[in-house]
Parts: structure tokens; sequence; C-alpha cells
């Protein structure tokens, strides 16, 4: 860690077993007033956890944002990180990806290293994750790579249509983004996506924040969308599907699941079998509803 970066270093009050947390904080705080704040969750910013393996963003002690080992930056640590690249058995070959909610930049390193053909943007509207990309080694903007201090309804709105796969982790220190949690956003989503694009959203903390969103999005993807349990993470990953005609072929997506475990070291075979369990769960309550 560089010493000329603007973070404030000092031992992990949660961890009586050591490790540090940085924070964005000048060299002269009171690391005591910090200490205090991050015990009773008052400390308005985010910061990060350092236990010399891994590296963590937080909001608050709770909700970790992201992780990161050290010995692989680029690699995707938690589990509903990695189901979130299962687009890749839909959308092999994105040609412009836009993630919103840049975090601690575990989907955009491995998106920005893995598919280098790839454009992506990052959408995040907080400055101080935005400020420290670097503790999580996120790479400088490049001609395949922005990371925008913005709102991502906002962008949305206003950037033009042809998206192959739009990646929606964005979250506050409760939950699912508020500024997203509603119809209008998911309406901007759909007529954004290409005929044949995927919208990739996790689904984390507080479930009223997101319980009645599946429907919306059910509702405006006509039923195309599968929603995946992570029970590693206690999230959930939906996928919604913009072709109204989308029908998987279980079979050779299961011969590309295998190329792609060896292309990317993903379970991607594991990824496919809940997703193809969960479809068919949700077409037999489909159904089972209409019958009614």
């Amino acid at each position: 860690m560089s010493s000329a970066l603007p973070w404030f270093e000092m031992p992990n009050p949660f961890d009586p077993d050591g490790g540090r947390v940085l924070m964005l904080e000048p060299p002269w705080a009171c690391a005591e007033a910090l200490q205090s704040q991050l015990l009773d969750e008052t400390y308005p910013k985010p910061y990060v956890m350092d236990d010399g393996e891994r590296r963590f963003l937080h909001f608050n002690e709770r909700l970790i944002q992201s992780a990161m080992r050290l010995a692989a930056p680029n690699e995707l640590d938690l589990r509903y990180t990695q189901k979130m690249m299962s687009f890749l058995l839909f959308r092999s070959r994105p040609r412009r990806l836009v993630l919103i909610g840049l975090g601690g930049g575990s989907l955009v390193k491995f998106c920005h290293a893995r598919l280098p053909a790839t454009h992506v943007t990052v959408l995040e509207n907080n400055p101080d994750v935005i400020a420290l990309r670097e503790a999580f080694l996120v790479p400088p903007d490049s001609p395949n790579l922005k990371v925008l201090e913005a709102d991502g309804a906002e962008y949305l709105e206003q950037t033009e249509k042809g998206i192959d796969v739009l990646l929606v982790d964005a979250f506050d220190s409760t939950g699912f983004a508020p500024s997203l949690a509603n119809r209008e956003f998911f309406e901007q989503a759909h007529s954004r996506l290409t005929g044949s694009g995927v919208l990739v959203v996790n689904l984390a903390g507080d479930k009223q924040r997101y319980d009645g969103l599946i429907g919306v999005v059910m509702q405006l993807f006509d039923d195309q969308v599968i929603v995946v349990p992570v029970p590693e993470d206690d999230n959930h990953v939906l996928l919604a599907f913009r072709d109204p005609l989308f029908e998987p072929d279980w079979r050779r997506l299961r011969a590309l699941a295998r190329e792609l475990r060896a292309k990317y070291g993903l379970d991607f075979p594991d990824f496919l079998e809940k997703i193809e369990r969960s479809a068919k769960l949700g077409l037999a309550r489909r159904e089972a509803g209409r019958g009614h």
C-alpha cells in the first residue's frame, strides 16, 4: 500500500486476531474517534477491511459489499459474483456491457481482464466508492473501460440503445439501491438492451426492497425471467431475457457450460444446472397459476 495514497490505516476493531481497516481519512485523523464511529455504525463512508489475505468493502460491519483475494485480485471471490457471470451461457461474446454498481470492482476487473473485446462501462453514484478503486486494484480507465460517477437510472435514460449485457449490483448500507427499486428503472433497462440482450440483477439485503420487483421484471420481460438462489451468500441472481421468444436449448448449453468452465475457471455446469432447475420450477408455477 502506497503511503502517498489518501487512506488512514488502523488496527481492525472488529477483529481481535489482527487485520487492519483502511479509511478515506487524512493521516492526522483521530483513530479513537474513527474506531468509535465504526463500532456504533455512525461512520458515513465506505471502508476497507484487510486481513492480510483478503480485502473487503464495507458500508457497515454486518454487510460485506465486495471481497478480493490479494493473491488473485482479478478473480471472483464471492459466489454470487461468479453466478452473475452466467450470462456468458447466453451471450458469450458481448460487445457492450454496462455495470451499475462498482463496489470493490470484482465484476469489472473480471470482465475487463477476461473479455478483452467487450466495452465495459461502470456506473457508480458514490464518489467515496470510486475513491477506493485503487485499494481494490481496479485498472485505470482505457478505451474499453470507463468508470463514471453517475446514477444508473439517469444514465439509462440518456444512453443509446444497444446494451448486450446489463449487470445491476447496486447497494447502499441497507440493501438494494432505492433509486433502482422501481418500475421505471426496469422499463429503461428493457428498452436499452439489444434484441437478444440479458439483464442480470443481484438481489440481496432487505427482501422487502426487491420482493415486488421480480413480478415487475417478469411483466416487462414477458415472463422470460429466471431467479436463481445463491445460498452461500444469502442472495438471489435474477436473469431476464429481452427476446420474447427466448427458449433455452439445455442440451447445447450443457456442452457450452463445459467449454466456459475450461476457459474461465468458473463452475458453469453447476450454474447451468441451478438455472435450468429454477427455470423449470418457475414455468411449473406459472402454468399452475394459469390453471386457477
